[in-house]
């Protein structure tokens, strides 16, 4: 018999629309990766970009140090003026306590005799000095009480005005601790900075920026010695030129001889000394790690150094590089003696100790050491001898 049953439909598959989607993805993922080939990300810098940043930011870390130092010591300057002031207002705070006495001392005694004196009234007033102003009250004093009155208003008044001192004091030394700590985050920002363009590089990109610096080196190094010889050739000429002054007032007869023989000797021989001094400290400190804010003994920041330096030779300077370059005789480049002080970059914020033939002995940055380098190495200012 005919079955009359309808054929069973087949179910639908959705195996094409599948394979529709995954062709639609792929073509989306081949899109995408061509438009990221067609817009590449913006190029690596250069290895001489890279030195040129690197650079730029130890020196701006550099200036960040200058104020660091700046705002310390103003803070520490500061600190002491508060605590002078607080001594002095604690001092004054005992003699007003001694009137006070010795005002309580008359009152005391006027009770007992069984009357409240103007005296005792005086004490106990809430507003003394409109009390005071009555004359007829001043007239029955007697002279020691009126003394003891002006004694008590005498400390309360210069009290008060070194309290109001001692105030304006510590607003001022809250500033410059607030200026210390904006200089020590300015400092770190930038050598954080540093520190992340220099993680970036790769191995190769590494070496190529070594090969730059020795480059660098060798470059100021060879200026160096340029420098030197025409500081050898400068002081040959001009023994040479006295030699020959020496013979000819030798060949006068002797008339005059000995005029002027010395001069200048015992100043010339105090700054050899004083360089003489500076150096032997500054060569003593070599290997030693840079460290910003640093004063010794056991690590420097460059003013830091040259400071100490001179200490050591019995001369006080300043602390920053930009008091430090105000002090002492201007010098000229070619003009340089040990233990002169040369300062670099247009805004001051490096310095060394010349040591002669080009050289210096320096504090350079953080993570090296204080080492002998090239006065060429970086951009010079100018240069000073302190004494």
């Amino acid at each position: 018999m005919a079955s009359h049953r309808k054929p069973r439909s087949r179910a639908r598959t959705t195996t094409p629309a599948v394979g529709l989607t995954t062709a639609a993805l792929a073509g989306v993922t081949l899109l995408s990766t061509q438009s990221a080939m067609a817009a590449p990300g913006a190029p690596r810098p250069s290895i001489e970009d890279v030195q040129k940043k690197v650079d730029d930011l130890y020196r701006q870390a550099g200036t960040a140090t200058q104020q660091y130092n700046r705002a310390k010591e103003a803070s520490a300057t500061q600190r002491g003026k508060v605590d002078a002031l607080l001594a002095d207002v604690a001092e004054r705070a005992d003699k007003l306590n001694e009137a006070r006495r010795t005002l309580g001392n008359y009152a005391a005694a006027q009770y007992r005799t069984g009357s409240i004196a103007p005296t005792a009234t005086f004490f106990l007033a809430d507003d003394p000095q409109s009390y005071f102003d009555q004359n007829q009250l001043m007239d029955r004093m007697t002279a020691q009480q009126q003394k003891a009155v002006t004694d008590f208003r005498t400390q309360q008044e210069a009290a008060a005005k070194k309290r109001t001192e001692a105030v304006k004091s510590l607003e001022t030394l809250t500033e410059s601790q607030a200026t210390l700590r904006t200089s020590k985050q300015a400092v770190q920002k930038k050598l954080g900075e540093a520190r992340a363009t220099l993680s970036k590089l790769t191995a190769e990109e590494k070496a190529r920026l070594a090969a730059l610096e020795r480059e660098k080196e060798a470059e100021a190094k060879r200026k160096a010695e340029e420098l030197a010889r025409r500081q050898a050739a400068a002081k040959a000429e001009a023994d040479r030129k006295a030699e020959e002054a020496a013979k000819a007032a030798g060949s006068t007869g002797g008339t005059g001889t000995g005029a002027g023989t010395g001069t200048g000797t015992g100043a010339d021989t105090s700054a050899t000394t004083n360089a003489e001094k500076v150096l032997a400290f500054a060569r003593a400190q070599i290997g030693k790690p840079y460290v910003w804010g640093a004063t010794g003994p056991s690590s420097y920041d460059c003013s830091g150094l040259t400071q100490a330096a001179w200490k050591a030779a019995g001369v006080d300077i300043p602390r920053t590089t930009w008091d430090q370059v105000k002090i002492g005789t201007r010098i000229a480049t070619a003009d340089l003696q040990p233990g002169d002080l040369v300062f670099f970059y247009d805004d001051i914020s490096h310095v060394g100790i010349y040591k002669g033939d080009g050289m210096m002995i320096h504090a350079p940055k953080p993570g090296a050491n204080v080492r002998e380098e090239s006065i060429y190495y970086m951009p010079i200012y100018g240069s000073v001898r302190p004494a």
